[in-house]
């Protein structure tokens, strides 16, 4: 048995499996020291990468192909996260395909209030860009908005074979309508046995709307809702796939772990529901866990708050008018940084242009001096 010599290291141990937030080379290195298993990615992470200059040398390679700055977003996107799942190959294979994944996020555009197309039309593009993108990629997994179109393509993506992370849940609603789309695509394939899905709630953005739109809740209710709303899904997760003698896990992820009060520990969440299932905790997240001296983690996923704060948000909290809220909150930031990313790309690419006309200038300049020198 491995020792243990740090916190998140404690955490693994007693039954949390950490997926990285990030796709970041040298994040992987790093967390595959502590225990990491898996990496999930989005727009910011992959803008964030390409403004940091380590891939300039790769983006002038896609600007000389003459790609516009979609298909360059596309080709790094798809580059990085093959990269992440090389580096997690080896966990896929030792868990036989329960373990080791690198989510790849669909077109966010799909989302944003521009666009033209019908839910029905989106479903559609969903399913065929899940194909495109899973396409050769044992360790790939797709991941899914719960919106309405994005649910509509879930059980046509299973029944397809491929291994889905539907996110954006913030109710149980949500996961139950993602989770039975799943089963049913799953009960079409020939075969159960590379069935994997996982499905991620948000924690700490449910406490964030509550401290801002529930302020009658008692003091110790605040800031409990979206653990207590996240340990309910995963109990409801547990109970239905129990009796189906799957041999892959279908799991919770539970996402949005970093604390929104600084007033809060940084562990506040992460602390709250270890013990099972998955995390995707922010880097800066696991750093502060990491510098917090002799701390150890245990298992609390199954534990619920008191009987009394349970009845308080009960009564208070319209998890309806929350849901509602935090899509439409969440669309818009699952929507802009695709946008971002678009924009640092064209910049990236006037800048990159730029120094390589200026370069090839400097080139023309020497070689004429040259034949000049010849000819006298």
């Amino acid at each position: 048995m491995t020792a243990i010599s740090s916190p998140l290291q404690s955490l693994v141990a007693i039954g949390t499996r950490l997926w990285l937030d990030s796709v970041d080379p040298d994040l992987i290195t790093a967390g595959r020291h502590y225990g990491t298993t898996g990496a999930t990615s989005n727009p910011i992470i992959i803008s964030d990468l390409l403004k940091s200059g380590r891939f300039d040398e790769t983006l002038l390679g896609l600007i000389d192909e003459g790609l516009d700055d979609s298909a360059i977003a596309w080709r790094m996107t798809d580059l990085l996260v093959t990269n992440a799942q090389k580096n997690f190959r080896d966990v896929f294979d030792r868990t036989q395909g329960n373990d080791g994944y690198v989510s790849f996020e669909l077109d966010p555009l799909l989302e944003d209030a521009s666009c033209s197309l019908s839910t029905a039309e989106r479903s559609a593009r969903y399913v065929e860009l899940g194909k495109q993108w899973a396409a050769g990629h044992a360790n790939r997994m797709i991941k899914v908005p719960a919106t309405d179109a994005g649910l509509g393509a879930i059980e046509e993506l299973c029944a397809a074979g491929i291994t889905l992370n539907i996110t954006l849940i913030f109710s149980s609603r949500q996961y139950r309508i993602a989770r039975d789309a799943a089963w049913r695509g799953a009960q079409r394939r020939p075969s159960l046995s590379g069935f994997k899905s996982v499905y991620s709630v948000f924690v700490s953005r449910i406490d964030a709307y509550t401290k801002n739109h529930v302020p009658d809740l008692a003091a110790a209710s605040q800031g409990q809702v979206g653990i207590l709303n996240a340990k309910r899904i995963w109990q409801e997760n547990r109970d239905f796939w129990a009796g189906k003698n799957l041999p892959l896990q279908q799991e919770m992820i539970f996402a949005s772990t970093g604390t929104k009060d600084p007033s809060e520990s940084a562990d506040k969440y992460v602390a709250a529901l270890a013990g099972s299932d998955i995390q995707t905790n922010p880097p800066s997240t696991n750093s502060a866990i990491q510098q917090m001296t002799g701390k150890t983690f245990g298992r609390t996923v199954d534990q619920m708050p008191s009987a009394e704060v349970i009845a308080d948000i009960d009564a208070k909290v319209d998890f309806a008018k929350l849901e509602a809220f935090l899509m439409d909150e969440g669309l818009k930031k699952f929507a802009d940084p695709q946008k971002g990313l678009l924009a640092s790309i064209a910049e990236k690419r006037a800048k990159l242009s730029s120094g390589l006309v200026r370069e090839k200038d400097r080139v023309a300049e020497r070689l004429g001096y040259v034949v000049e020198s010849l000819c006298d």
